[in-house]
């Protein structure tokens, strides 16, 4: 898979590309990534990227040519075009489902704002679609388009040490994650679960559930609504319903 991110503080991503899980995705060939100084396609010698708003206003807006011309010359010879986001607070949130969608594509090109925005026709015209992290105001793109690059490497095959960790993650199965535990099985006092102790592992996946659809029921009830739940699932939800509702009485 492909990131080429475009952004006016390429040196932002040093760090993060040449760490942890993402370092390890590049060594091992699973993704390629190029950060992409908008200003090289700027229009002038003084590099200039942005201009004040037509209407007037604060701020500064991020003019059209440097953008299309960054995405028309890293695209060119391409017999597919990329999949192009723009990290925005008005876009759709980014949610596992979203990541999942955005991983089928194999090039995502992240276009990081600043100042006041993008000029509309960046929008209308070059942009697949927006993406936000949250509702909250950032500096810029860049974060964002990190978050936007760490979740959806989490899921191409080879990357993760274990399989399995990006199907167990919260949020991966609709529900958030269950409890951990490791060594000791003591420590001041408090001790891990007997049922993950016991080597029975239909008991422990039948607890993990449970301590799961328990985790979700106490901290984002909103979740349930849209996970696929079992008979078994939803009858231990109202057990877990009736009980709390006895321990407030």
């Amino acid at each position: 898979m492909k990131f080429d991110v475009l952004t006016l503080f390429p040196e932002m991503f040093q760090g993060f590309l040449s760490s942890s899980i993402m370092k390890r995705a590049i060594e091992r060939k699973k993704v390629s990534v190029s950060v992409v100084d908008i200003r090289e396609y700027s229009t002038d010698k003084h590099r200039t990227v942005d201009d004040a708003p037509y209407g007037g206003g604060g701020g500064m807006v991020l003019k059209p040519e440097p953008l299309f011309h960054a995405v028309e010359d890293i695209t060119r010879g391409d017999t597919e075009s990329p999949h192009v986001v723009m990290m925005s607070p008005q876009g759709e949130p980014l949610t596992q489902k979203k990541v999942e969608s955005l991983a089928r594509h194999p090039r995502l090109v992240l276009m990081c704002g600043h100042y006041e925005g993008f000029d509309e026709r960046i929008r209308e015209h070059l942009v697949d679609e927006e993406v936000s992290v949250g509702d909250y105001v950032l500096t810029g793109g860049e974060l964002p388009a990190m978050v936007v690059m760490d979740s959806v490497i989490r899921l191409i095959p080879g990357v993760l040490g274990n399989e399995s960790s990006a199907v167990q993650d919260s949020f991966a199965t609709g529900l958030l994650e269950y409890p951990h535990y490791t060594r000791p099985a003591e420590f001041r006092g408090w001790t891990v679960p007997d049922v993950l102790l016991s080597g029975n592992h239909a008991q422990i996946d039948r607890w993990r559930r449970r301590e799961s659809l328990k985790r979700t029921a106490a901290r984002r009830p909103d979740l349930l609504e849209f996970a696929e739940l079992t008979d078994e699932d939803r009858n231990y939800l109202l057990d877990l319903k009736k009980k709390q509702g006895q321990t407030e009485g």
